[in-house]
């Protein structure tokens, strides 16, 4: 994606997953934008505006903003505006956010928008606002057409939704491509090596994210797919930092990971995270959960994971 530019093809929004519904938006804004023989722009905030004003209460992160700008990437969007979501954006009105940030900013020749955005200070600023903005500053905008699955509209709430009851063919439906979570591979405490199962420990970025459990998981490394166990969580058993962590052990497979990235893709769910009254408890724990990854993956190729 090349650097932002004046005079573009825009929308707005979180776009947390890229989802199906998403692409939909993003196939009419590149259509809209090579009729007009200008860049397609996509305008989203970091943090999300849920996590600036209720943190604690935010929605479930289905990807990280490096995920995110990856995903946009391979939808072929030209360029893509992060804005820092502070106090400053926070109190611009409606008309300041249109003059200030598509209008002098962006130069936006057209904006495509869901009839229910909402935006500018206070939420004040709607879709009828963007129509009458647009006529006054001389841009067109329409209205994203919503896109269903079996009747009821793919969202990202949706998609949050069967990533937590770990319907991983649901998910795989409503956002195009499996689930995956990547990440930069960390040292770590080093306790996995103690309990008999070695871990690569993945950097999250995001406050909270959309599974937590023990999987089955496969991943992708040297040209081949290896199978094995994930942790997400905040390893209640152990000395932790209160934060989310995922932690992979890959079966039958010894080498150095540190440093390299992992898309880690997710098939099943186990079992719920537990606290365990001791590390010897835990460390059976995790032989168990191993051995009912081998049981799954026995005889299976690992071409064909499902």
């Amino acid at each position: 994606m090349r650097s932002c530019q004046r005079g573009c093809v825009a929308t707005i929004g979180n776009f947390d997953g890229v989802h199906r519904g998403h692409q939909g938006v993003l196939a009419r804004l590149r259509e809209r934008a090579a009729q007009a023989g200008l860049p397609s722009c996509v305008v989203i905030f970091e943090p999300q505006p849920r996590e600036f004003f209720a943190p604690d209460k935010a929605p479930a992160r289905i990807s990280s903003l490096r995920e995110k700008l990856e995903l946009l990437r391979a939808c072929g969007v030209d360029q893509v505006l992060c804005l820092t979501f502070n106090r400053r954006l926070r109190e611009l009105s409606a008309n300041q956010f249109v003059h200030q940030i598509l209008v002098e900013g962006l130069g936006v020749v057209h904006l495509e928008v869901g009839d229910d955005f909402r935006f500018g200070c206070d939420r004040a600023g709607d879709f009828d606002l963007l129509v009458e903005a647009g006529q006054r500053e001389g841009f067109s905008v329409e209205s994203a057409a919503t896109i269903a699955l079996d009747g009821v509209r793919i969202s990202s709430t949706r998609v949050r939704e069967v990533l937590a009851a770990a319907d991983f063919a649901m998910a795989e439906r409503l956002l195009g491509r499996p689930y995956c979570i990547s990440g930069r591979v960390l040292h770590g405490q080093k306790l996995g090596r103690q309990l008999g199962a070695p871990t690569a420990n993945l950097r999250l970025n995001r406050l909270r994210p959309a599974l937590q459990g023990v999987y089955l998981v496969s991943t992708e490394l040297d040209g081949r797919r290896c199978a094995g166990v994930a942790n997400i969580g905040t390893r209640p058993s152990v000395d932790g930092d209160g934060r989310a962590h995922l932690e992979v052990h890959l079966l039958d497979f010894s080498g150095d990971l540190y440093g390299r990235r992992l898309a880690v893709q997710f098939h099943r769910k186990l079992r719920d995270e537990q606290r365990f009254a001791s590390l010897e408890a835990l460390k059976s724990a995790i032989a168990a959960d191993i051995a009912a990854a081998r049981a799954h993956w026995q005889g299976q190729p690992l071409e064909n994971l499902k």
